[in-house]
């Protein structure tokens, strides 16, 4: 996925100031697809034992990481997508149904 897809994908897009943060699964951070990465983003890899150590769980994750993600895929497989364009089709309209309202609910939560 990372060498078929992501990478071309940002090879169509101005990338220089943008970092990637990784979960911290174990698959994710095998030497291959550090390598990968690194060569991409260089030290803008935000993964364990790399140029920036963050780990999966830290005290500084975001609402993104609390509620966001979670709130998106509950959404997004709740009919089960069986193809790849549905489940693109399900990505798009639950992002683009995200209200600024809802975000900051979830932001003043959090934060209390």
């Amino acid at each position: 996925m990372i060498t078929n897809f992501f990478i071309p994908e940002l090879n169509n897009h101005d990338v220089q100031e943008l970092w990637f943060r990784q979960d911290g699964a174990t698959c994710h951070t095998a030497r291959t697809t550090i390598g990968l990465l690194k060569d991409t983003f260089g030290d803008r890899l935000i993964s364990r034992f790399e140029p920036v150590n963050w780990p999966p769980r830290s005290c500084d994750l975001t609402p993104l990481d609390y509620f966001l993600w979670g709130y998106v895929r509950s959404l997004v497989y709740a009919d089960k997508p069986q193809t790849l364009d549905r489940l693109e089709d399900n990505i798009r309209r639950v992002i683009a149904d995200i209200r600024p309202q809802m975000l900051e609910k979830v932001i003043e939560n959090w934060a209390s």
